[in-house]
């Protein structure tokens, strides 16, 4: 419910506070006073688009801040989903328009977008105007009527679960034909470049192993005279290097005898030599090991442009992906050999679905017809003394082809207020007076079986007077049992009927006007209601006609 709302610099408020209760209320106040106004900023306030022309002249912005207790509502999903902080009793909404037109908004003092701003404003006031009524007609909302006192929440949450699997099954379905007609077209070509890859038999990390022997059997005949070099600088009788070495060995070992001091000496060339020896045997190993073979260069040569081609076909640099290319050939064949079994395993899945979602749709349609005809009933009951003494009603449901979203059927509400006319669609017969009586009574019905958002009916009792106008206000008074129940009214009737009432009216200053806004006194409501009754004029009659009115 709504606590307070506090207003800035908005067309003709200056500063407005208004402190709201529980149960119900009612706001007058004449024609041009200023009710429209503060109805518009508490829309802009629950996420409707700003105009910057409701700023207030001469000022930089206007700011509209609402306080909302918001412990009925179990909201804390809306405010983890959007990361904002949650308090599970109270709850700040702000809205700052800018005269540039610019505009902000707030939750708990966090900017968040329109759409955000909106959502959760939708589930805290339900602002009843005349365009609202619009809604009557729209099957979905009429649906939504029959759910909520068929008290079918969890099994359409369920129900919606199973649903939402069922169109993955059918979407997954539809993807596995497309790709199964695409491959089909393509078999052919998809079998050939996989021949093509598995005939060459390609091996993970062949290409560098072929590409270093192809160096080295190109440049062999080089490779092999400069290792002979290199062996004869080892090998050499005269000059090799084993033998210098030899001999500085043989001679650091002769000192060693009468000069042990060199003993380190000796021990390194000991090493040394034993490392030399074993370079010569690796340099001749390599000398034998290298060969002038022109044919089996190429062999390589034909080898690694085999592997070339099937890169540059497939655009790729490396025998690993082709050898990825291949897996997914591979794996295309073999889905195109068995997409038939999984086509028909997953129809057989999606049958399967289905008949889970028959099942649940003809458990809401026995709920709905169950509570429809509970719903007729209340309904015409409460608003035949609306001044509709021969008002018929009727919930039809029509099967749809296929379950949607909402399970097998279509609802329509027939309605006629006349004993010589037929039942018709609601929204094609009924007049906007008995539109906006209609839904008072379907709304004061479903306020006792769910929590409803605070409910501000805006002069929906325009074209009533008299003893239907004192039977809507006890309608509204009883919704107030159950909801924050504001009504913006005309009617001492309806008037009468708040626990608090508050009077609209503008305010002249030496600069301007300025719409304000009052709490009134017991006394105050009074007058206020006599003159309702009887004008600008206050008299005795009146007075004394309020005072029964209010005692009543």
């Amino acid at each position: 419910m709504i606590r307070k709302l506090s207003i800035r610099n908005y067309a003709l408020i200056d500063a407005l506070d208004i402190d709201f209760y529980s149960g119900f209320s009612v706001v007058t106040g004449e024609t041009g006073a200023g009710k429209s106004i503060i109805l518009g900023a508490l829309s802009l306030l629950l996420g409707q688009r700003a105009d910057s022309k409701a700023v207030k002249s001469g000022a930089t912005k206007a700011v509209i801040e609402g306080f909302f207790d918001i412990s009925a509502y179990s909201l804390r999903s809306f405010f983890e989903y959007n990361d904002l902080e949650y308090d599970p009793e109270n709850c700040i909404l702000r809205r700052e328009m800018q005269a540039s037109g610019k505009s902000r908004a707030f939750i708990n003092d966090t900017p968040v977008s329109l759409a955000q701003l909106k959502e959760l404003g939708d589930q805290l006031v339900d602002i009843h105007s005349q365009h609202q009524n619009l809604l009557l007609g729209d099957g979905r909302f009429q649906m939504k009527v029959i759910d909520v006192l068929a008290h079918n929440d969890q099994i359409l949450s369920d129900y919606h679960k199973e649903y939402k699997k069922y169109k993955l099954l059918i979407k997954d379905l539809e993807r596995l034909k497309i790709e199964n007609e695409n491959n089909r077209q393509e078999e052919d070509y998809i079998r050939f470049q996989l021949e093509q890859l598995q005939e060459i038999a390609l091996v993970d990390g062949e290409q560098e192993t072929l590409e270093q022997e192809q160096e080295m059997l190109t440049h062999a005949e080089e490779i092999k005279s400069e290792l002979y070099t290199l062996s004869g600088y080892f090998e050499s009788e005269n000059i090799g290097g084993l033998s210098l070495m030899k001999n500085i060995l043989s001679g650091v070992r002769s000192l060693h005898r009468i000069y042990p001091s060199v003993e380190s000496l000796q021990n390194r060339l000991e090493t040394l030599y034993i490392e030399f020896k074993d370079i010569a045997e690796d340099i001749e190993t390599r000398l034998e090991s290298v060969s002038i073979d022109p044919e089996r260069l190429a062999e390589v040569e034909e080898r690694l442009d085999a592997i070339y081609r099937l890169q540059q076909k497939h655009r790729v640099q490396t025998v690993s992906e082709l050898l990825e290319i291949q897996r997914k050939l591979a794996a295309k064949l073999e889905m195109i050999d068995s997409s038939d079994e999984a086509i028909n395993l997953l129809e057989q899945k999606i049958a399967g679905q289905k008949d889970v979602l028959c099942r649940m749709a003809g458990e809401l349609s026995q709920k709905r017809a169950d509570a429809a005809l509970c719903f007729s009933k209340m309904l015409v009951s409460a608003a035949t003394p609306l001044g509709m003494p021969n008002l018929r009603f009727e919930v039809f449901f029509r099967t749809k082809e296929d379950l949607d979203e909402n399970g097998a059927e279509q609802v329509q509400f027939l309605f006629s207020a006349n004993k010589n006319q037929s039942l018709q669609p609601v929204a094609e017969v009924a007049s906007g007076g008995e539109i906006s009586r209609l839904m008072l009574c379907i709304k004061s019905l479903i306020a006792g079986a769910v929590a409803l958002p605070t409910i501000i009916f805006d002069e929906v009792d325009t074209g009533v007077s008299g003893e239907i106008a004192d039977k809507m206000g006890v309608i509204m008074k009883n919704m107030a049992c159950y909801m924050q129940v504001i009504s913006i009214t005309h009617l001492p009737q309806v008037a009468s009927k708040g626990s608090f009432h508050y009077r609209v009216y503008k305010s002249d200053t030496d600069l301007d006007t300025v719409t304000r806004i009052d709490c009134l006194s017991e006394e105050e409501r009074i007058e206020e209601i006599a003159r309702m009754l009887s004008g600008v004029e206050l008299t005795d009659a009146a007075l004394s006609n309020a005072r029964e009115l209010l005692r009543k």
